[in-house]
Order: C-alpha cells, then sequence, then structure tokens
C-alpha cells in the first residue's frame, strides 16, 4: 500500500509538472487545443456534407490550424504562473513590455474591418473617402501625447474609471451604454470582413465562418483575458504584414504595375483619387455639401477613436506613463503603413478588367479585396493572404469583446449589483459577459452586411456622446453630474435626430444640406460640441448645489480604506 501510495504521488506531481510546462497532458494548452481542432473541423466538415457546398478543403484546414495556433498561444500566455487576477484578466497587471504593448495596440486597431473597410472604399469611392486609416492613426498620437499619460497616472483600470469618478456610479453605468454599443459595431464590422472572404476563397457559408471565428476569439479570451490578447496579437499582426504586402507584386503584375493601377485609378475617380477634398470644396460641382459631411466623418474619425475602452485597456496595462504615452504614438504610425496594401488593393480591383481574369465585376463592393486575393495571385499567396485578414481579424475581436466586458463587470456589475464582489468573482463574471458580448457581436454581423457602414457607426456615438465627457471628466476639474447629464442629454438628441439609415432611424430635427434623406450637414460634430459646452456651462451654474468632484482613483481610495488589493 505504501509503495502504491509513493507511486500516486510520483504521477500525480508528474501530472502537475507537465501541465504546468504546457506539456502534452490531460487539460493542458496542447491538448485542449487538439481536441478543438478536431472539434470544429468535425463540425465544419458535417454541415459541409449536410448542405452540399463546395467547399476549398487545403484553405479551410489552413485557416483551422492558424486558429488552433493562435488559441494555442492564447492559452500558454494566460497558464503563467502570477496571472490570475482581477488585474491580470484587464490590465495584464500592468506589467506588459513597450514592444508588447506597441504590437497589440496596432493589431486592435488594424483588424478585419480595417484592411476589408479601406480597399472596400477605395474602390467604391476613391481615396479620399478612406479615412479611417489616417483618422484612426491620428487618435491615436493625439490620445498618446493629450490622454494616454493621465489615464495611466491615475491607475485606472477601465475608461469608465473617471467618469465613475467625476460624475457618479450610475451616470457612468449610462455611459456604458454608448461604449459597449460602439464596441458591439466594431465586433460586427470585423465579423462581417472575414465572413465576405471566407465565402469567397473557401466556399465556406457566410454565417459558418463568422460563427467558427467568433467562437474561437471567445474561447481564449475567455481563457486567459489581456495576457492572450497581447500575445496572440503580436503573432497576428505579423501575419498581417507579411501577408497583404506578399499579395501585392502578384496583383500588380495583373493591372500592368503599379504607375499604370494608379494612373487608371486617378482617371475614373477623378478629385476622389486624392487624399483630402478640394480647398473649396463646397464650390466643387462634383463635392458640394458633401465636402461639410467629409469633414464631419473626418473629425468622428479622429476625436470618436480616443474615448475606446480596447484602447485605454492597452494604455493601463503599460508599466509607467512615459510607456503609455509612446505605445500609442508609435502604434499610430505603423497604423498608417499598414493601410497602404489594403488602399492599393483598392485602387487594383478598380483599375482591373474582371472579364480577363474569368471574373465578373464585384456584385458588392466589400468583395474587392477577397476578388483580388482568389483571381490576381497563385493559389499559395491567395491563402497566405486569406491568413493575413483573418489575422486582423482576431485580433480586433477578441480586444473589443474584452474590452466591453471589463467595463461591464467592474463599472456596472461591481459598483451598482455587489459592491462587496471579490476578484475571484469578477472574473466568473467577466467571463460570462465575455461570452454573452461575443453572441451580441456575432448577431449583429449577421444581419447587417455592410462593413464600412458598421465601421462608421461604432464611432459615431462614442465621439459624440463619450468624447465630450471622457475630456471633461479628465481635463475640467469644475466638471459635475448635473453638467455630464445635461451634454449626455443635447448630445443624444442633437445626434439621433439627424436619423441613422442603418438602423432604420429617420431625420427628425430640420437639419440644413438634406439630399436624399442623407444630412450632409455636419451634426455629428454640432452634437459633439454641443454637448461639450453644455457640460462646462451647466456645471459651472450648478456648482454650488451639486460640489464638482475630484479626479481619483476610486478602487485604490476604497481599498486603503478597507486595507485590501484593489486588483486582487
Amino acid at each position: 500500500m505504501e509503495s502504491f501510495n509513493k507511486t500516486s504521488k510520483h504521477n500525480d506531481e508528474t501530472l502537475v509538472r507537465n501541465r504546468d510546462n504546457g506539456n502534452f497532458a490531460l487539460g493542458s494548452p496542447l491538448v485542449s487545443t487538439i481536441l478543438g481542432l478536431l472539434l470544429f473541423f468535425g463540425i465544419v466538415t458535417g454541415y459541409v456534407l449536410f448542405s452540399g457546398s463546395d467547399v476549398h478543403w487545403g484553405g479551410l484546414l489552413s485557416m483551422l490550424v492558424f486558429y488552433a495556433a493562435v488559441y494555442y498561444i492564447g492559452a500558454i500566455a494566460a497558464g503563467k504562473k502570477g496571472r490570475n487576477t482581477i488585474g491580470d484578466m484587464m490590465v495584464a497587471g500592468r506589467a506588459i513590455p513597450l514592444w508588447v504593448a506597441i504590437f497589440t495596440m496596432t493589431a486592435t486597431w488594424v483588424g478585419g474591418g480595417y484592411i476589408s473597410g479601406t480597399a472596400e472604399s477605395t474602390y467604391s469611392s476613391g481615396l479620399v473617402w478612406a479615412q479611417a486609416p489616417w483618422g484612426y492613426a491620428l487618435s491615436l498620437i493625439i490620445g498618446g501625447i493629450f490622454y494616454a499619460r493621465i489615464m495611466r497616472r491615475y491607475e485606472f483600470l477601465t475608461m469608465l474609471d473617471p467618469l465613475e469618478a467625476r460624475y457618479g456610479k450610475r451616470m457612468a453605468g449610462i455611459l456604458y451604454i454608448p461604449a459597449l454599443l460602439g464596441e458591439l459595431f466594431w465586433s460586427g464590422a470585423i465579423l462581417v470582413a472575414l465572413g465576405t472572404l471566407f465565402g469567397t476563397l473557401l466556399g465556406l457559408d457566410f454565417q459558418v465562418s463568422i460563427i467558427l471565428s467568433a467562437a474561437i476569439a471567445i474561447a481564449y479570451t475567455v481563457v486567459g483575458g489581456m495576457w492572450s490578447v497581447a500575445f496572440t496579437d503580436v503573432l497576428q499582426l505579423l501575419i498581417v504584414f507579411v501577408g497583404l504586402f506578399l499579395v501585392l507584386p502578384f496583383a500588380f503584375a495583373k493591372v500592368g504595375g503599379l504607375e499604370s493601377t494608379v494612373t487608371a485609378f486617378q482617371d475614373g475617380m477623378g478629385s476622389y483619387a486624392n487624399l483630402f477634398p478640394p480647398l473649396m470644396g463646397w464650390t466643387d460641382p462634383d463635392w458640394g455639401n458633401y465636402y461639410w459631411n467629409w469633414w464631419d466623418y473626418a473629425l468622428l474619425l479622429i476625436f470618436g477613436g480616443i474615448p475606446w475602452q480596447v484602447y485605454f485597456q492597452r494604455v493601463l496595462s503599460a508599466k509607467d506613463e512615459k510607456t503609455a504615452m509612446w505605445l500609442s504614438i508609435i502604434a499610430g504610425v505603423l497604423c498608417i503603413v499598414a493601410a497602404i496594401p489594403a488602399v492599393l488593393i483598392g485602387m487594383i480591383g478598380y483599375s482591373v478588367d474582371w472579364s480577363s481574369v474569368g471574373a465578373s465585376t464585384p456584385e458588392n463592393a466589400s468583395m474587392v479585396l477577397p476578388y483580388v486575393f482568389q483571381y490576381l495571385t497563385p493559389e499559395i499567396v491567395s491563402a497566405i493572404g486569406l491568413g493575413a485578414l483573418a489575422a486582423a481579424v482576431m485580433s480586433s475581436i477578441d480586444s473589443s469583446i474584452l474590452s466591453a466586458s471589463s467595463m461591464a463587470a467592474w463599472n456596472i456589475y461591481r459598483p451598482l449589483i455587489r459592491p462587496k464582489a471579490s476578484g475571484e468573482q469578477l472574473q466568473k463574471v467577466m467571463k460570462r459577459i465575455i461570452i454573452l458580448i461575443g453572441v451580441s457581436a456575432t448577431l449583429i454581423a449577421l444581419n447587417v452586411k455592410s462593413i464600412y457602414a458598421l465601421w462608421y457607426l461604432c464611432a459615431d456615438l462614442v465621439y459624440c456622446i463619450l468624447f465630450p465627457q471622457l475630456t471633461t471628466a479628465l481635463f475640467y476639474k469644475g466638471a459635475n453630474k448635473y453638467g455630464a447629464i445635461a451634454g449626455f442629454i443635447v448630445s443624444l438628441v442633437l445626434r439621433i435626430g439627424g436619423g441613422e439609415p442603418i438602423l432604420g432611424i429617420p431625420v427628425m430635427i430640420p437639419y440644413p444640406m438634406i439630399e436624399d434623406g442623407v444630412v450632409l450637414f455636419p451634426f455629428r460634430t454640432l452634437a459633439m460640441v454641443s454637448g461639450l459646452i453644455t457640460i462646462f456651462i451647466v456645471s459651472y451654474l450648478t456648482r454650488n448645489i451639486c460640489p464638482p468632484m475630484p479626479l481619483r482613483n476610486l478602487q485604490k481610495e476604497k481599498a486603503r480604506q478597507q486595507q485590501i488589493d484593489p486588483t486582487a
């Protein structure tokens, strides 16, 4: 019996060592990855056989292997010792190295919607309307210079923390709604991009592609939180850069080279082939009121790209203020570089004679990128390009889901539902919310087919409502709850009053410059500026009956009172 016990104990210790080292043991990342790969391949195979679809099996298998690699890296990153607190799950223990932080910040913005949407807009509307790459890049640079340092200085855990400090937990709960909608629409745009690409290149059903990708991202995000997301982003961004730039030489060879492509694009698009509209664009008959609409969207993308939890989650994961600033600025520059192949692919799609390569013109502008992959490159290059876009999708969808879930657990559940919740309880709640938000984003993607429409919409509410709230909370010492409420109402009314065709909301305020039922007047910027001014005025007028609260880290304040670790 004693011999048996010693043997049993030895086996148990060996099993634990194997598990901790990531070796081939039951429950290890390797085993769970292999089992997951077999499970998903079995599900897809069963669906294909049942539906009779004509699927490219080699490409499908390569995508599943790639997804398995991503999941495995995420699981390994999550399994490192000392990475099992709510602080680790949300901000990686504020210990992410600068190089990893730069990769994860860049990868988060350079998603499937970023790449496919840029190609789509360049192809259908001209380079001038491909505003998101340089708009979001500027937002990262401005955010790094002005916002990142102060957020990291106070050691907040989410973007809503300064709003809770200034305006109270209930107002922060209300402001979570536009933040959540922004993340959901962003995730939806990303999944639409992948579904379109998989459907074109692999012959896989649009819905199945979206569900498969969402399931993988949800799985490893639940397992490891911020550490998993950060380290998988490193792999994903490398694949994005290699894959997209590799496609270009082969595609250009089919359209006569770079110079002829750009010339054909400029001849066909005219003034829309430029990066910016004419200086006096409102007097140009080709532009008219659309000139003001262009500036409305440009400002939306620049300043609407700042108040995102998906952005501040990386800023707050940095080890210090300086790192937080530089990771944001450098990521902004890399975002511009990553957009170059997407823009060129859009130009190639516009310039090529599709009939000469055995294809019809893309029936939807969002399909131009997969068309270029499929018809203008060799099969192996097409597969690598597909892997690049799949990597871009995964690098953004996991970040967005984690961000929305972090705010829900930390700024909604903790202060409003269970103030005394422990770190372990918050982790459990957060993992459940990750699944719920992931499913919601998937449903949005299944019902809205335009990548760029979702892309603009996700920044819309954030720009109009959250930007003035966050800016005043951080930089205006006199901001109070009454000002925040008034600013929220003004911004919301002015924005909703302009209507939203994607959601079927009609125009309710008689703005000028309405053409074909669309408001070209820059009413989004009007809503943002009006909300900002309202917060200043109402806060000043009500300063005596509602004294402003100082900006502070509420969690550390509470921890000092209770003598506990706020991120334990």
